[in-house]
């Protein structure tokens, strides 16, 4: 089956994906990728090559709004309060004890408001199989500890930990908003975000000026900087009556938010790079923001599945938490609550008739596409790369071939190659140098359930830093493979 993903924007792309008719035409990327030397040789070239304008105006307005979104959803818990306003006005209703599982039916649940799943129920039984996109939706960051407020040198700081890995002197001398919540022994919760608006104060880690640190020149950039400098300076004025000044941020708090020193232990209150996403180069092709990983995946799944009304098998776009930590706890990839939302979902469209081999042989016939970014090269040091089979920026998706039994079976590769090929989806590999690169992701956790899975990369530069950067072109292709996926009938 082929479908139109260059407009999908326009009412002619949403009639062709709506109707799921077999139309034929480019769509933005599909100049170089179309032709037989590209599909057939890997000889492909720059998707922004021979693109028209018109193609263009919609990479570019897709991603004004992907980067509106993730100006906002900065934390697991922001992106879920963003992703359930985004469901509700696409026509999803939350999923309840009541809800008819019938196909056309948008639904979405959330998991302890750190993960959200969003489904389209499809024409074929759920014991059939699904087809889902799996992203995970936290980012490297800081995180304040459970006692983190004290005063050094007359200022006030907060102790942190870090979540992800992290390079610690990026950290450093960079505007940082606080976002999170408290949460109350009366089961009340405070939100908190502050730093984003541009009249919000900020925090930040000073680093010790050239003038005074050249002792330090000739340490190792790992002894130069440590988990332990991390604290952000968050307060200056004194107490007048005789307090230090962390009395005096204690006292904002109880005024601001009604909240105690003791109430900080029960909060989950992030450390987050506090600028804007922009556009990165005189040409404005490249996004430079925080947060791309993962949340340029999730937000590229999102965005199909809305755009999806009667598929064949269900759709799911599946966004998760806890992936840069090794997928833990009841929010993370690890946890049983996949197959817990599977098994209700089977036993209310079964009416009760639930058995386990209907389960399982859901399991087995469903279609996994698990996506998170991945390096790409970088001019500054192109030499970590073994370039035959590294990513590019601006050449569309990448598909990961780790080798050493991590790669999705071949039979299973090829499939993916007629998804993306007969839709005109510009695709490339990427493995890593061997014995030197590599990083996880939440696939593992779900073809360890007999799915079959593939992951799936964008590549960006500056993984892991406060500002990734990513090709618009890319996001939109990786959007547009989205959209084929989930549109895909046998």
């Amino acid at each position: 089956m082929r479908i139109s993903l260059a407009n999908s924007g326009s009412l002619l792309g949403w009639v062709a994906v709506l109707l799921l008719t077999t139309v034929s035409f480019s769509v933005a990327t599909s100049n170089a990728q179309s032709t037989d030397d590209c599909v057939d040789s890997l000889q492909c070239e720059s998707s922004w090559i021979g693109m028209s304008d018109s193609e263009r105006e919609t990479v570019f307005a897709f991603a004004e709004d992907y980067k509106a979104f993730i100006h906002k959803a900065r934390t697991e818990l922001s992106f879920v309060a963003e992703a359930v306003a985004f469901a509700e006005q696409n026509g999803f209703e939350e999923l309840t004890s009541s809800t008819d599982i019938v196909p056309g039916k948008k639904i979405y649940e959330v998991n302890r408001d750190r993960t959200i799943s969003l489904l389209v129920i499809g024409e074929d039984a759920i014991q059939d199989g699904f087809h889902i996109i799996g992203s995970h939706i936290d980012s490297p960051r800081l995180e304040l500890k459970g006692r983190p407020l004290y005063a050094d040198s007359e200022f006030a700081l907060f102790q942190t930990n870090y979540h992800g890995g992290i390079k610690y002197h990026q950290w450093t001398n960079l505007p940082l908003a606080l976002m999170g919540r408290i949460d109350k022994k009366d089961g009340t919760s405070v939100q908190v975000s502050v730093g984003l608006d541009a009249d919000d104060p900020i925090f930040m880690i000073p680093e010790l000026s050239p003038h005074v640190d050249r002792s330090r020149n000739s340490q190792a950039l790992a002894d130069f900087m440590t988990p332990e400098d991390l604290d952000p300076v968050i307060g200056h004025i004194p107490d007048e009556d005789g307090g230090d000044v962390a009395d005096q941020v204690l006292a904002y708090l109880s005024e601001e938010y009604g909240v105690t020193r003791a109430d900080l232990v029960s909060a989950e209150l992030s450390l987050v790079p506090a600028g804007a996403p922009r556009d990165m180069g005189f040409d404005r092709g490249l996004i430079a923001a925080y947060g791309q990983d993962d949340r340029l995946a999730s937000y590229a799944a999102m965005r199909a599945v809305a755009e999806i009304d009667y598929p064949e098998k269900t759709t799911m776009a599946f966004l998760v938490d806890n992936e840069e930590v090794g997928n833990r706890n009841n929010t993370g990839a690890h946890s049983d609550y996949f197959a817990d939302l599977l098994s209700r979902l089977l036993y209310v469209q079964l009416e009760g008739d639930y058995r386990e081999p209907l389960f399982r042989s859901a399991l087995r016939q469903t279609k996994f596409i698990s996506i998170d970014v991945n390096p790409g090269i970088n001019p500054m040091n192109p030499g970590v790369w073994e370039s035959g089979n590294a990513p590019k920026l601006g050449y569309g998706v990448n598909l990961k071939l780790y080798g050493q039994g991590n790669t999705a079976n071949s039979e299973f590769v090829a499939w993916t190659r007629q998804l993306l090929d007969s839709n005109d989806v510009p695709w490339q590999t990427v493995t890593y140098k061997v014995g030197v690169g590599g990083g996880g992701t939440i696939g593992g956790e779900f073809s360890a359930q007999n799915i079959e899975v593939i992951d799936f990369g964008v590549p960006l530069l500056s993984i892991h830093t406060p500002y990734a950067v990513s090709s618009k072109v890319d996001v939109y292709s990786l959007y547009q493979a989205a959209l084929a996926f989930y549109s895909y009938s046998d």
